[in-house]
């Protein structure tokens, strides 16, 4: 058994899940971190991506082969083999575009995650420093 406690949480338009991932793309959302680990933010700005690991907080269960987005028309496909937020262990990652960091507000670019999010960890990708 695993405990994680989120290090902050998402904030931005959509207040609701999603099926369509693309809707994304462009949207500029704000990570709100906690006090306790601004400090872990020191010299992240000279990134220009990073990883956010964050919970499917919203999807309930667990479906092994799904039709991509629930939309029928497509072939089926293993859940590890898409972006469905309902998978055995809800834990959702993805790759985005810095635009900043102020203070405990960290503000990212094709986040695909709804507001509220519970944030689980921010991470520097392999390369991408801007110095």
């Amino acid at each position: 058994m695993f405990e994680f406690v989120p290090i902050g949480y998402v904030e931005n338009e959509f207040k609701a899940i999603q099926r369509d991932p693309d809707i994304f793309t462009g949207t500029v959302s704000r990570i709100r971190v906690m006090d306790e680990y601004v400090e872990g933010l020191y010299r992240l700005e000279q990134f220009q991506r990073v990883y956010i690991i964050f919970v499917f907080d919203h999807s309930q269960g667990y479906r092994l082969v799904i039709h991509p987005r629930g939309d029928v028309n497509r072939p089926r496909r293993g859940v590890f083999a898409t972006r469905s937020p309902y998978r055995p262990n809800p834990i959702g990652l993805s790759l985005v575009d810095l635009v900043g960091v102020d203070k405990n507000i960290v503000t990212v670019q094709n986040l695909d995650a709804i507001d509220g999010t519970p944030v689980l960890d921010i991470k520097q990708p392999t390369s991408g420093a801007r110095c």
